[in-house]
Parts: structure tokens; C-alpha cells; sequence
């Protein structure tokens, strides 16, 4: 009997399936319609000048955001130009060469360099040597805090003690207090992967969420919290203990919100909306994963995938297809149109 019940449950949940699953795909893009990592219409034309050896739009572009005081954009923009050049360097040692004490250049000479130092076997040695480019970028432009970022990010890397890192942290928030990658380099270190527990990095993002002005995507720190624990393990022992479900839902409730503030496809929270469809993923919340993978179309981003996949693009796809799946499974077999129809009128 325990059979025949496990085989019609089997077989009910494959006709809703074939029934709801390509009715669910309205409002997601086509397999071949998203990109990873899709610059913002101010940096394309710049990574596109730069491929073909050209610095000066992408000189233009930051110091742009550097004249606007930009943060979290101009940190968006050096990360990207930094890992372009990490791979086709010729447009940028020709910008180093002819404006060697620009601030945009020791910005990116930093930022270049601390990739590197990540990259390599020798990370912490490579690390320590580079923090004059890190100090030289700071004094270039004392009110950016994108340099801090950087070095908290060095922090990480060398495994600097809590008061170094602490200081370092509060260099970055007197420049800006809610600056999103800052934000997040803290998180990193705090993390239990690294320097802290979950019980300190879920504290650090829930409290800075609370503080942080509505539509910060500092308000997206919990649910990468929550990314975290659930990469993790959120029951594994040590470092914090367990993550209560309770404070995963409302990390991801948080982000939800967050998300609802922005139209479907902006670049602005791509990233955080790709970490809570990941979360809302494990969670098993699947009509609300399924709404943000409308709300990301064509816009999804490396991380949190390539922590997952070495595809991370095919991995964005594989999960948005499994929460298809899932909801199609978890929708009736009839009367699904007729209500549908009572809808509309």
C-alpha cells in the first residue's frame, strides 16, 4: 500500500509538471538571452574601448565617479576594470605609463594587485607586499572609500587580528557609512568561513541592515549572511552554532523588499537578488525564488554561482529551471485555468 501511495504521489507530481512547467517560464528570458555579468551602459563602452587598447573612456568613466563622489558605483566600476586588466593588461600599463599619479590609476594598481596576491599559492607574502599600493591609493583621493574596502579585503587575505581590521573599518564607514562593498568585505572577514562565527556575521548584517536607509543594498547584508550559513552549513557545529531558520526566512524577507524597490532587470541589486534566489532556493521557498529569477532576467551575476559550479552561467540556468519545476509540481492538477479565467474578470 506504502508503494502504490509513494508511485501515485510520483505520478502526480509528473503530470503537474508537464502540465504548469512551460506556462511558468513567462517573464523569464530565453536560455540564451542572459549574460553573466552584464556591464551597465556607463562601463561597457569603456570595457569595450579597452579591449581594443583604448584607456581613455575608462579613464573618463571613474573620474567621473570620483568627481560625483560616485562610491558605490566607482567601487562597481575598479572592480571590473581591475579584473578586465588581470587578463588583457596592455590599455592599462599604457594609462599607468601616461599618468602614472593619476588616482583612478593607484585605484586600480590596487585593486590589481590584491587579486593577484589572492590568486596566488603565496597569498599572504604576496598580500603584505602590497599594501604601500593600498596606502598609496588612499592618500590619491583621502575621501574615496573604495581604498578601504581594498584593504579590508587585504585584511582578509593576511590574516590581519580584529584590531587591525577594525581600524581599518573605521577608516572606511568615516568615509562612507553605508558603502555597500565595504559592507561586505566586513561581512567576508566576519564570516565563519574566515575570522568570525555566523552568530558575528549574522549580527553585523542584521544590524547594519536595520540602520541603512531604505533602498541601500546595504539592506542586502543579511541574506549574504544567510548565503553564507547556508554554503556553509547552517547546523554545522563550531563557529557560531546553528542558524535558526527563523533568521534565514527573515534575511531573505529583507532582501525580498529590498528587491521590490527596484525594476525587474536593473543592474543596481542584480547581484544581491542572484544571492537571495539562491537562498530562496535552499529554503525551499519556491514561487518567491521563481518571482526574483523574473526580476533578475537577463542579469545574472558570478557570484554566489561560481562558489557553486566552475558554470556558473550554466548553474544560474540549471536552478532557475529546477524552481520551475518545483512550482509546476506544487500547483493543482484541475482547476488551475478556470481560476485563472475567474481572475481576469
Amino acid at each position: 500500500m506504502v508503494g502504490t501511495m509513494a508511485l501515485l504521489q510520483a505520478l502526480i507530481r509528473t503530470a503537474r509538471m508537464v502540465t504548469h512547467t512551460t506556462r511558468l517560464a513567462t517573464g523569464l528570458p530565453p536560455d540564451e538571452e542572459v549574460y553573466l555579468d552584464l556591464p551597465d551602459d556607463r562601463l561597457a563602452p569603456a570595457l569595450a574601448a579597452a579591449g581594443l587598447g583604448d584607456h581613455r573612456p575608462a579613464a573618463e568613466v571613474l573620474a567621473a565617479s570620483r568627481e560625483a563622489a560616485a562610491w558605490e558605483t566607482r567601487d562597481r566600476q575598479v572592480q571590473r576594470l581591475a579584473a578586465f586588466a588581470r587578463n588583457r593588461p596592455e590599455w592599462f600599463d599604457a594609462w599607468s605609463y601616461a599618468a602614472p599619479h593619476d588616482p583612478d590609476v593607484a585605484l586600480i594598481r590596487a585593486e590589481l594587485a590584491v587579486r593577484r596576491g589572492w590568486e596566488s599559492p603565496a597569498r599572504a607574502e604576496l598580500l603584505h607586499d602590497v599594501t604601500p599600493l593600498i596606502a598609496a591609493a588612499a592618500r590619491a583621493e583621502p575621501a574615496d572609500p573604495v581604498p578601504w574596502r581594498i584593504a579590508l579585503d587585504h585584511a582578509r587575505g593576511t590574516g590581519a587580528p580584529h584590531t587591525e581590521f577594525e581600524a581599518r573599518w573605521e577608516q572606511a564607514v568615516r568615509r562612507s557609512s553605508y558603502h555597500y562593498g565595504c559592507h561586505v568585505a566586513a561581512l567576508q572577514y566576519l564570516s565563519a568561513a574566515w575570522f568570525g562565527s555566523h552568530r558575528e556575521s549574522f549580527a553585523f548584517a542584521e544590524r547594519a541592515a536595520e540602520d541603512a536607509l531604505p533602498g541601500s543594498l546595504v539592506r542586502g547584508l543579511p541574506v549574504r549572511a544567510a548565503f553564507g550559513a547556508l554554503h556553509r552549513g547552517p547546523d554545522a557545529p563550531g563557529r557560531g552554532g546553528p542558524v535558526l531558520r527563523e533568521r534565514l526566512d527573515a534575511a531573505a524577507d529583507t532582501a525580498i523588499a529590498l528587491s521590490a524597490e527596484y525594476p525587474a532587470g536593473d543592474p543596481w541589486p542584480a547581484e544581491v537578488r542572484n544571492v537571495l534566489f539562491y537562498v530562496l532556493i535552499r529554503l525551499e521557498r519556491w514561487a518567491d525564488a521563481l518571482e526574483q529569477a523574473r526580476l533578475i532576467g537577463t542579469r545574472a551575476t558570478s557570484f554566489p554561482w561560481d562558489r557553486i559550479s566552475d558554470d556558473p552561467l550554466g548553474q544560474f540556468l540549471q536552478a532557475r529551471d529546477g524552481v520551475r519545476i518545483e512550482v509546476a509540481a506544487s500547483l493543482p492538477l484541475r482547476g488551475t485555468r478556470r481560476r485563472e479565467k475567474a481572475g481576469d474578470h
